[in-house]
């Protein structure tokens, strides 16, 4: 059961922290939308609700780093922390929530915000089920993980650079008018921070590798 908990706290985690990235690059990607409605004519829909979605940028991108501040927290096991997450990802459910019926009422069409939803949701439903009594004590999210979940962490963070360096992949067929993919116009910014995410997932994966290493040494000793 001991093995179970740490397996369940780690894909918890690393759900968490690629949930909170989406988050993040959902509510940035939501800027065109937002503030600059007028400039791209497939976006003219949206035009009377425009307030609805510069609201939405605002308060995605705040859930997007509340939910990086839980997964710090949740690895140091730190108390309440899982309600923490708890609020950050119902939050997020209800705003991806949301803009995905907005824009398929509006535009007939919600990617990827149809993504970020389904991810929020589906995140959230594994943190109820990890908080259900005969469960929970086998995880206890409020006792550190060790070198597990900075594993954990490392991974998902990895996951979650590699994911905004290809945003204008995965992002750029529904981002795309006259040739021209929008994704660009956060080139910059998505380059910076998924290349400083992939750094840091591996050092965080390394030093965790070394942690582990390290114990297993004063084991044998």
């Amino acid at each position: 059961m001991k093995i179970t908990g740490k397996i369940l706290r780690a894909v918890a985690i690393i759900l968490l922290i690629l949930t909170a990235a989406f988050n993040l690059l959902g509510g940035a990607g939501t800027t065109c939308a937002a503030f600059f409605t007028e400039k791209y004519p497939t976006l003219a829909a949206l035009a009377s609700v425009k307030w609805l979605y510069q609201i939405l940028v605002v308060t995605t991108i705040a859930t997007g780093i509340a939910g990086i501040w839980a997964t710090v927290g949740l690895i140091r096991g730190k108390e309440k922390y899982y309600r923490n997450t708890l609020i950050v990802l119902i939050t997020g459910t209800l705003l991806g929530g949301i803009q995905y019926f907005t824009s398929l009422a509006l535009r007939g069409a919600a990617a990827p915000a149809n993504v970020k939803f389904y991810l929020n949701t589906f995140t959230l439903i594994v943190f109820l089920i990890c908080g259900f009594p005969g469960i929970r004590k086998w995880i206890d999210f409020e006792k550190q993980g060790g070198a597990g979940n900075s594993a954990a962490a490392g991974v998902a963070t990895f996951i979650a650079g590699l994911l905004t360096l290809s945003t204008p992949m995965w992002a750029g067929p529904t981002h795309t008018y006259m040739g021209q993919n929008w994704v660009y116009v956060l080139g910059a910014p998505l380059n910076i921070a998924g290349s400083l995410m992939v750094l840091g997932g591996l050092a965080w994966l390394l030093k965790a590798l070394l942690r582990e290493s390290h114990s297993l040494q004063v084991e044998n000793i």
